[in-house]
């Protein structure tokens, strides 16, 4: 337990301990495409950012129609609400505007005095 007294072993096994965590969060991020870092902090890109696969390509240009269909979604969307909100509001104004009007105009029909030929 003498590491424990701050001998040559516990300097050690910090310097371990930091550089296994080092490789590991370099790891992590170099999977999940992230910029690495170096021993002195500065940053280096990623090598697949040039080299475009098949696989890549693909899935980019999927994305992009996906984009695009999302966006004609989005406008359609747009153009729904408008017409729902807007103009069905306005639309049973104007009906219960000619409901209103409707007693005060018109010829009455006597259906009674018709004549049967």
């Amino acid at each position: 337990m003498d590491w424990l007294q701050g001998g040559p072993g516990f300097v050690i096994a910090i310097m371990a301990v930091s550089y296994g965590a080092w490789v590991i969060n370099n790891w992590i991020r170099a999977r999940h495409g992230y910029e690495l870092e170096d021993e002195w902090g500065g940053k280096t890109a990623p090598k697949t950012a040039g080299a475009d696969s098949a696989e890549t390509k693909r899935l980019r240009e999927e994305n992009r129609a996906l984009h695009d269909k999302l966006d004609a979604m989005q406008d359609r969307m747009i153009v729904l609400e408008r017409i729902v909100t807007d103009r069905g509001y306005s639309l049973s104004e104007e009906i219960e505007a000619l409901r209103d009007n409707r007693k005060d105009a018109g010829v009455p029909l006597n259906l009674a005095s018709k004549e049967t030929r």
